[in-house]
């Protein structure tokens, strides 16, 4: 799995007239939880591009006064006029401490429903899941190639092992659906039958 190194600065100073200092400065101000301590730091914005702008699901290796921390991201916050980011929260991992994390879904396989004639809707990208560090993977794969016309494959569907889907079973992930020119087809051939 990818991780990005991220050089931060300890922070002093608290409230809205050092946090705009810091923007101004095109620093993002961010927190470290969930270790032994709460660790408040700032890393220049362009640290982050690599980290927050991808789909993929990546670690951050934080390096503060000296001291290397390995988290992921658990919420970010966005200007809302600038979209320009604001704040960073950091989970740091703990090797017997389960976390909660947005796992994106990579599908494999061509659907039997696409070479009906139908075609794949994807409806969820990420599921969350909640596991040990250790288990955490950059992806997780998912089989479409037995989905058939008008069928649907359900969170309860993905095989996880050492992980727990938070996300409820009953959700569509994936569907295959019919085409308006396979639907006319059908029609044409039921017209043509009686």
């Amino acid at each position: 799995m990818n991780s990005v190194k991220v050089e931060g600065q300890t922070r002093s100073d608290f409230g809205k007239k050092a946090t705009r200092q810091l923007r101004s400065e095109d620093k993002v101000p961010c927190v470290i939880y969930g270790g032994a301590e709460t660790i408040q730091f700032s890393a220049p914005t362009a640290a982050f591009r690599t980290l927050v702008y991808t789909p993929e699901f990546q670690l951050a290796e934080i390096n503060v006064a000296g001291k290397t921390y390995k988290c992921i991201i658990k919420d970010m916050q966005f200007d809302v006029v600038t979209d320009t980011l604001n704040h960073i929260d950091f989970l740091e991992l703990v090797d017997d401490k389960k976390v909660v994390a947005n796992l994106p879904l990579k599908y494999a396989g061509q659907p039997e429903g696409v070479k009906a004639g139908g075609r794949l809707e994807i409806k969820m990208k990420t599921v969350k899941v909640r596991t040990l560090p250790k288990h955490l993977t950059a992806s997780i794969e998912v089989n479409i190639a037995q989905l058939q016309l008008n069928e649907n494959m359900r969170v309860q569907d993905i095989v996880a092992e050492n992980m727990e889907i938070m996300n409820s079973p009953r959700i569509p992930i994936a569907s295959i659906v019919m085409t308006r020119a396979l639907k006319q087809a059908e029609n044409t051939e039921a017209k043509a039958k009686k």
